[in-house]
């Protein structure tokens, strides 16, 4: 992506008229974004954090949960907080961490 002012021939701009900016989409089934990375031309893209965010998504989507910072495959994750405590107890009746009122952790559902 160029910037909005940029325009004519390519040949006929420099090079630094020409920088790009990387872009990374990422499009639900929904067909809405549900993420969006932007990159400057010199800094080259993070394939694996990429697909820790697609990772995430598909995991929150499917099981009422949130993905703390760093988390990887198989950490522990935070339950919803659109989910209320009765709602929790059923899905997760071995309970959970609450180290603030406000969160509760549990295992990576499977």
């Amino acid at each position: 992506m160029l910037p909005a002012d940029t325009s004519g021939d390519p040949t006929s701009r420099t090079p630094a008229d020409n920088q790009t900016v990387r872009n990374v989409f990422v499009v639900g089934p929904d067909k809405k974004i549900k993420l969006m990375l932007v990159y400057p031309m010199t800094t080259g893209r993070n394939f694996d954090e990429v697909l820790r965010v697609i990772d995430s998504l598909q995991l929150t989507a499917k099981h009422k949960v949130a993905t703390p910072v760093n988390w990887k495959q198989g950490d522990d994750v935070i339950i919803a907080g659109s989910v209320s405590d009765e709602e929790a107890k059923e899905t997760y009746p071995e309970g959970w961490q609450s180290p603030r009122p406000y969160i509760r952790i549990v295992p990576q559902p499977r």
